[in-house]
């Protein structure tokens, strides 16, 4: 198996992370230590779960962590919808990350569904 830094759903992972850094930077700062920093972790979890369960030793840890990266991907997502129901994010901002999600959660479940037949 390639190493888990040649993979495209971490590189994609990664290329999302640089976008909500660049999205929260114009967050207020009084959410600094609110949504901005949930927002940041969930989606620097994404990859870093990636990482990790690539770098288990049995199938079952590494999917467990791959299900840990979809689940922070989903709370990324959620936690994007409420930046945009306070109006810190606009409706094309939204759209444009919401590829980039789209794209991750595609990759994911299809690295997910390829360890599943490892089993």
């Amino acid at each position: 198996m390639k190493s888990y830094t040649e993979l495209e759903v971490w590189i994609k992972s990664r290329e999302l992370v640089k976008l909500v850094y660049q999205l929260t930077k114009a967050f207020p700062k009084e959410e600094i230590y609110g949504l901005t920093n949930q927002i940041r972790r969930s989606a620097v979890s994404i990859p870093s779960n990636i990482a990790e369960g690539v770098g288990r030793q049995s199938v079952k840890e590494t999917l467990h962590f791959l299900h840990i990266a979809k689940g922070s991907l989903n709370e990324l997502e959620t936690q994007l919808f409420l930046s945009f129901d306070v109006e810190y994010v606009s409706e094309k901002e939204l759209k444009s990350i919401f590829e980039m999600v789209t794209s991750c959660k595609k990759l994911l479940n299809g690295f997910i569904n390829y360890f599943k037949t490892k089993k």
